[in-house]
């Protein structure tokens, strides 16, 4: 431990202090990761046993003495990473990322910089991050790894934020340098140990000791969080390796891509998210219920259409879409997460080709839809229109032809200087998930 800090003190000293240069191995990462377009989140921890979210110690005011009884019958023999892969990797997911560390401080790998972890302290005995890594490298899945900025558990994680108060029973006092070294230390672990290459690093919790949360705007913090150090290590580590960071600010110097929580980009709904959108590849993350990790009670389920026409919209904003599941203490996928990844699985088998490997097309969204990119092939996703003609505004390159996706099915074009008319044979149906027309430019 003492030799790694070390290593990582002298490493601080001389990191480039000049704005961020990423490398070629980065950039052509950034492409790929845009290219890959749909991701399985992986919210499962320790907390996933009291069937009450990942916010459960902090939301039932558990002090820590109370809340390390959890890790001693935390037991997940049912945990199947083949199975997990599997089933994301069948639903058109080209990635996974998982959480390392959530804001409860427990590790979820064999950390040898603290007995806290899931090795050490659990009967389970096993590396989980390592199974589920060789998995994804078997089935040529993506890796990424979730990891807390903040955390209610360790002693120098202080000054405290606005979350995980004195009620956890950690002194009032704490050396928030000292628990940055010792972030970091676990995040060399993770990138620089066995569980070989790593996608990328997706921070959260920045915005626990923001000063302002209410004014999106503000990047002023409480603490030095030593942003830079981090990220420059990270890349030092592992140069390829996309870092993001759920902030819910304008990107910060040394990140690789801008994320929105439960908000496609742009928007702020939810009152987490900056309007400000970023010339950065771009994430929106939602779950699959209300929750993000296992919630007993929650039943609130997303329907196959809904996540689809997420998937799309998220596309047609030159965005990624993320996934969350909760997997159940025991290491199962509830059957309800499992059979609507399956359906959705159907639609990116006969449909895929019309979000993967695309960009945000010609036409910005609109109460119809989006448009997605390819190349010289647009692809008009109609969502909700009831009419068999549908008029464009004007595109930069003329429609050679038109036809409705996966069919022979012709689609008139009408060019003027005023926009393109699109008239299909029949008015999208009341029901369908996404009627898709594609456009052959010149």
């Amino acid at each position: 431990m003492r030799t790694l800090l070390v290593l990582l003190s002298l490493w601080s000293l001389s990191a480039a202090a000049q704005s961020y240069q990423p490398t070629a191995d980065n950039l052509a990462a950034r492409k790929a990761f845009q290219d890959d377009k749909f991701g399985l989140f992986i919210h499962w921890g320790v907390y996933s046993q009291l069937g009450d979210g990942e916010w459960v110690m902090n939301n039932q005011q558990i002090p820590i003495k109370d809340y390390e009884k959890l890790p001693t019958f935390f037991n997940p023999t049912q945990f199947d990473p083949k199975a997990w892969v599997s089933m994301a990797k069948n639903a058109g997911m080209r990635y996974i990322t998982i959480t390392s560390k959530h804001h409860d401080g427990f590790a979820m790998w064999h950390s040898k910089v603290s007995p806290y972890n899931i090795v050490d302290a659990t009967p389970y005995k096993k590396d989980a991050l390592k199974m589920l890594a060789d998995e994804c490298k078997a089935q040529g899945i993506k890796l990424f790894f979730y990891h807390s900025h903040l955390d209610w558990h360790h002693p120098d994680y202080f000054p405290r934020g606005k979350t995980g108060g004195t009620w956890t029973g950690r002194p009032e006092k704490g050396n928030f340098d000292t628990y940055l070294r010792y972030m970091d230390a676990q995040l060399t672990e993770l990138l620089s140990g066995d569980y070989g290459p790593i996608a990328g690093i997706w921070f959260d919790g920045w915005w626990d000791q923001a000063r302002d949360e209410m004014n999106k705007s503000t990047r002023d913090t409480k603490v030095d969080w030593q942003l830079r150090r981090t990220y420059d290590l990270i890349h030092k580590l592992q140069p390829a390796a996309l870092i993001g960071n759920n902030h819910h600010v304008a990107p910060f110097d040394g990140e690789d891509f801008q994320m929105f929580e439960r908000d496609l980009p742009g928007q702020n709904t939810f009152g987490y998210n900056t309007n400000e959108v970023s010339q950065l590849p771009l994430e929106t993350c939602e779950t699959l219920n209300g929750a993000w990790g296992f919630n007993l009670r929650d039943n609130h389920y997303k329907s196959p259409k809904e996540l689809v026409r997420y998937l799309v919209k998220a596309a047609g904003r030159n965005a990624n879409f993320l996934l969350n599941v909760g997997p159940m203490p025991n290491g199962k996928i509830q059957p309800e997460f499992v059979n609507a990844l399956a359906e959705v699985g159907k639609w990116t088998q006969q449909f895929g080709e019309t979000v993967y490997g695309t960009r945000g097309g010609p036409v910005g969204p609109r109460p119809w839809g989006v448009t997605t990119a390819n190349g010289k092939r647009v692809f008009v996703h109609i969502l909700d229109w009831n009419d068999a003609q549908l008029t464009l505004p004007t595109l930069p390159t003329r429609v050679k032809s038109a036809r409705i996706f996966g069919s022979k099915q012709a689609v008139k074009v009408s060019q003027t200087a005023d926009g393109v008319l699109l008239t299909m044979p029949t008015a999208p149906a009341a029901n369908a998930i996404d009627t898709i027309v594609e456009l052959e430019t010149e």
